[in-house]
């Protein structure tokens, strides 16, 4: 339990340390005055004072802020320009983005150093039925070993032609209702119907059919680059997929928060220091893509907010902006009880 403690404390400290020092470099780098660079939540463990910078660390390891001039609530006696309001919107876009981008630097980090390290790569094996394991939903629909799936049809009307059997499992985790299965048998194309079980035990939909094993390939640091952003690239499209399908209520038993993430963190832990690395390039992504979102208190939103003052030249109304603030504010809070309660599900 300590080491599963400490490891959420690193995994989480550390990306929004990285997130939160995009902020305040790119913020620095304009002028903005900084009141404070904090990280954590909650009541102050710990503050140092620096030049004109309070840095601080704070009890809750979830989440940070950098306190800028200009900011709701931000008291300070600074001239308009040393302001994050008073400085060009296209450098308050970036001082905005600056965190997300940094999460995704620190992705790509430790994607491609894991990669270098290995020196191989697993190489994403045929969409071949190796077996269908007894009293399955596979098993109950008809399917066989040596089964290839040419193209799956769901419920929804989207249509997946699978490259390899990594995007037949992943299209499991985001679309739970029957689908339609066209495969290859024995040279003849065969239809079947099937629809996946939740393992609550695993958090995961399964249909009951086991992976080929997949071959290894020596590769050359240069060619762990490659890799690494092709994974980073994929994980992030599977990221957007996942909240397109969340908008229409399509995965929402499966998201997890703080109490999912615990369990998570201290699993990777418990398997070694390189699981648990990549579980934060996972996160990393997660948090960038989060932050992407268009509500107005998350970073995405607030570029939303910058672009339409620079389209009608003026800010847009205080009490609208406000409005918008609380009602995203609220969104966030229900979605947190949300996952808490999904959480809290899986532990009985």
């Amino acid at each position: 339990m300590t080491t599963g403690i400490f490891a959420f404390i690193f995994v989480l400290g550390l990306i929004v340390l990285i997130h939160e020092l995009g902020h305040l470099v790119s913020a620095k780098a304009f002028k903005v005055y900084c009141k404070e660079f904090a990280i954590g939540m909650g009541p102050k463990l710990f503050s140092w004072q620096g030049k004109e910078t309070l840095y601080s660390l704070r009890l809750l390891p979830f989440g940070g802020f950098v306190a800028m001039a200009g900011e709701e609530g931000v008291i300070a006696d600074i001239p308009l320009e040393r302001t994050i309001k008073g400085i060009a919107p296209l450098k308050r876009i970036v001082v905005m983005l600056s965190g997300i981008m940094m999460n995704l630097f620190l992705a790509l980090f430790i994607i491609i150093g894991i990669y270098m390290v290995q020196g191989e790569v697993a190489l994403p094996p045929a969409a071949i039925i190796e077996e269908v394991l007894p009293d399955t939903p596979a098993q109950a629909a008809g399917f066989m070993a040596g089964d290839q799936i040419l193209q799956i049809d769901f419920a929804d009307g989207t249509t997946l032609i699978p490259d390899n059997f990594y995007d037949v499992v992943e299209a499991l985790q985001t679309h739970t209702d029957t689908a339609t299965y066209t495969m290859l048998r024995a040279g003849s194309e065969v239809k079947l119907s099937v629809t996946p079980l939740f393992l609550e035990s695993e958090n995961r939909y399964i249909l009951g059919i086991n992976i080929p094993k997949a071959d290894m390939k020596k590769i050359t640091p240069f060619e762990a680059i490659g890799y690494g952003v092709v994974e980073a690239k994929d994980i992030l499209v599977s990221m957007v997929f996942a909240i397109g399908n969340l908008l229409r209520g399509i995965g929402l038993e499966s998201l997890s928060g703080p109490i999912g993430i615990f369990q998570v963190t201290q699993e990777q832990a418990s398997l070694g220091f390189d699981n648990l690395i990549f579980l934060t390039g996972i996160l990393s992504l997660n948090v960038a893509v989060f932050n992407l979102l268009p509500l107005p208190i998350m970073d995405g939103g607030r570029v939303v907010l910058i672009i339409y003052e620079m389209i009608f030249k003026k800010p847009i109304n205080q009490k609208v902006e406000q409005t918008l603030m609380l009602v995203s504010a609220s969104i966030l809070i229900l979605l947190m009880v949300l996952v808490t309660f999904n959480d809290i599900l899986r532990l009985f």
